[in-house]
């Protein structure tokens, strides 16, 4: 296919696709997927996958083993008292993004939830198995296992059917990011629409408001992905009414909610609609007000501030704000693929004289 062609069917300009190819303009997450669909191909194939560690490749195979037998009960564990304890420093592990660990203690996690489930029948036990599948989902979406991330989803919708009702609200955005880190953004939309209809009707209080706001947060980054003003619009006024029930974010299933994560969520939107002045001027009145969140949100927004000073021409500022993403959460950065494109355009438009450049590729293993 030539690069005219290719331009053509994704619906970009050749100009554009050129410098992508060159390196001068970083491949959005939107356009990614134009060409990914233009090529007949997902977009976890296009961006490809995070490779396996080699200290990881036992703890993958387990994994993959529990999750195949979700439907064989086994022997529960002596001490089911220990479960939330267990859970919640998956979660712990999860939030300052320390991916090895969330792995290497995710089997045994899952297995002993989901025997204790099996073993109840009650809607607690299930929740728990529900809450703990979004964390295999979150694992593989950040390598972009999409096989693993979609049976990880499909499994957190049938646990979910057996627990508390906000289980299936937190399944359905979890759904949605499927489609999402899959390319499919109008597939995630429909998903997102559709949870928020029954989220509306089945859940109540602080409860509903907080299963409301993770899906317009999720709808709005869809939109965002397709250029949607007016759709993305919608969520993000819908987000900030939800959050202005909340003083403070909180964190509950795993997900954080509240003021905080709706700016970092509508700093990443406006960047990828192009509104770059917005996003650093939101993300400055963010970082002045002071941030609370843990490294998984931290992180991405300081990737989103490197994404917009780059397409302003500030290369130094965002070699800076990717280096702030760096030290936050190295190992996220390794294999985000955000951290990735930003890496691959600041060193082909850099010289190699910049030192701070040189110690970030050597960290982050690009040749340069």
């Amino acid at each position: 296919m030539s690069q005219v062609a290719l331009a053509r069917r994704a619906g970009v300009s050749v100009s554009l696709l050129s410098k992508i190819e060159v390196g001068d303009r970083a491949l959005t997450q939107g356009i990614a997927a134009a060409l990914a669909q233009a090529m007949g191909l997902t977009l976890d194939e296009l961006l490809g996958t995070a490779p396996v560690g080699r200290a990881d490749e036992s703890s993958l195979t387990d994994l993959n083993y529990v999750v195949r037998r979700f439907e064989i009960p086994g022997p529960p564990p002596p001490h089911p008292e220990d479960l939330p304890y267990a859970l919640a420093e998956l979660n712990a592990h999860r939030h300052r993004t320390e991916l090895s660990a969330v792995l290497r203690k995710l089997p045994g996690v899952l297995a002993d939830v989901t025997h204790h489930a099996h073993a109840t029948q009650s809607p607690d036990a299930w929740t728990r198995v529900a809450d703990t599948y979004s964390v295999v989902y979150w694992l593989a979406a950040r390598h972009r296992w999409m096989h693993l991330a979609e049976l990880a989803v499909m499994k957190q919708r049938s646990a979910a059917e057996r627990a508390h009702p906000i289980a299936a609200t937190v399944a359905a955005r979890d759904e949605a990011g499927a489609f999402l880190n899959s390319g499919d953004f109008a597939g995630g939309l429909a998903v997102v629409d559709r949870a928020i209809v029954e989220a509306q009707s089945v859940l109540r209080g602080r409860e509903r408001a907080y299963g409301l706001g993770i899906l317009h947060l999720r709808g709005l980054t869809l939109a965002g992905r397709v250029k949607d003003k007016a759709t993305a619009g919608q969520h993000i006024d819908a987000a900030w009414r939800v959050a202005e029930e909340f003083p403070e974010d909180i964190e509950d299933h795993g997900i954080h909610f509240g003021p905080e994560n709706t700016a970092v969520h509508v700093i990443s939107t406006a960047s990828d609609m192009e509104d770059y002045r917005e996003s650093l001027d939101t993300a400055a009145d963010l970082i002045r007000g002071g941030l609370t969140l843990p490294a998984t949100r931290v992180a991405p927004l300081h990737m989103n501030i490197s994404r917009s000073k780059l397409a302003l021409g500030d290369r130094d500022g965002a070699l800076a704000s990717l280096e702030e993403a760096w030290d936050v959460a190295p190992e996220m950065a390794r294999v985000h693929p955000t951290s990735q494109e930003l890496m691959r355009v600041l060193t082909s438009l850099h010289q190699r004289s910049n030192p701070r450049l040189t110690r970030l590729a050597i960290r982050a293993g690009v040749p340069f």
